[in-house]
């Protein structure tokens, strides 16, 4: 194994990132690209290494797609790791810049967490509950009931986010038929 992979895994083993973000309808919390960024900071002089990402427009049709390339570095070699997010311009009551940095961040998350192995899927503390990781795996999602999708729809309504509809498949099993009346509750807050 080489120098650079050896801190690569040094990092990986060792890195915690904290999640300072709160979805209030899922009732969890989460991480951000600047969480993951800011837990690396004391490895890079530690290792002599450095983190930069890349983000590069790959296509635009039919929507604009970000691929985000998270860099390790020890100056002469590299190891990298991408995510590949697609552009919302349908996100009304958004700028297209806005909607731009919306999918930079998540391309951003995702690559970082590539690198570094984090998940951030079914993980002990995503969901805040204090259980432990195989009962949060097995536990399926219910399915949305309609008293549910009435408060959903009105989270969505208030949101009017994508983020908010992530946040309810966080928590539910949600039908076709449901996600289209979540879409239009998001498109109806933009409209």
């Amino acid at each position: 194994m080489n120098i650079l992979n050896e801190t690569l895994a040094t990092i990986q083993t060792e890195l915690k990132a904290k999640k300072s973000s709160y979805n209030a309808f899922g009732k969890y919390y989460f991480r951000k690209a600047e969480d993951i960024l800011e837990a690396v900071k004391p490895f890079l002089l530690k290792h002599q290494v450095s983190v930069r990402i890349k983000e590069d427009i790959i296509s635009e049709t039919p929507v604009p797609t970000i691929q985000s390339t998270a860099i390790l570095s020890d100056g002469e070699n590299q190891i990298t790791a991408t995510a590949i997010v697609g552009v919302d311009l349908n996100q009304k009551g958004m700028q297209t810049a806005q909607q731009f940095g919306a999918a930079s961040s998540y391309g951003k998350k995702y690559a970082l967490g590539n690198l570094f192995l984090i998940d951030d899927t079914a993980d002990a503390d995503s969901t805040n509950s204090g259980g432990t990781a195989s009962k949060i795996v097995n536990k399926a999602k219910p399915k949305m009931n309609e008293d549910q999708l009435k408060k959903a729809i009105e989270y969505v309504k208030k949101l009017g986010t994508q983020d908010s509809i992530y946040a309810i498949e966080m928590k539910y099993n949600v039908s076709a038929a449901q996600m289209q009346e979540l879409y239009a509750a998001k498109n109806q807050k933009n409209g």
